[in-house]
């Protein structure tokens, strides 16, 4: 068993409304509440971050099984939305919806194509980011395929 571990150093000078700084390896930013949310806006902040996490680990998953596949990858991209509710003054990280994009050569096989189709949910499924959040944010797919 192999335990990787990764550090954050944060700087926060005040309340509420003041602006930060985090720093994690090659992750370098300014952070503060979002305007969404009464905050300044600056830099980025833990609802952005959330779904950053989410959305590169699906992303970088779902690369690796079509290599390992070895599909003939054309094209892919990836939109993420994260649904964050907020009752009563409750903060709630509903859920987040990947909308990847993919397309095989046009010299796919239907056999691939199929295989793909599968790979968009597995990597959903497998991973850690959606392992870690599973039971308390909804991770769903709306994936478009060629």
């Amino acid at each position: 068993m192999a335990t990787h571990l990764f550090q954050l150093k944060a700087d926060w000078p005040g309340g509420r409304n003041s602006e930060g700084f985090i720093e994690a390896g090659n992750l370098k930013t300014k952070i503060s509440i979002p305007k969404e949310m009464d905050g300044p806006g600056i830099g980025t902040n833990p609802d952005e971050m959330l779904l950053g996490a989410a959305a590169t680990c699906y992303l970088i998953t779902l690369a690796a099984m079509i290599e390992r596949s070895s599909l003939p990858l054309k094209h892919m991209e990836l939109e993420s939305v994260g649904h964050v509710d907020v009752t009563d003054g409750v903060i709630t990280y509903k859920k987040i919806v990947h909308k990847p994009t993919v397309y095989l050569q046009p010299t796919a096989t239907e056999r691939e194509q199929e295989k793909l189709r599968r790979l968009v949910d597995k990597a959903e499924e497998s991973c850690m980011i959606s392992r870690a959040i599973k039971g308390n944010v909804d991770v769903e797919l709306e994936p478009m395929l060629g």
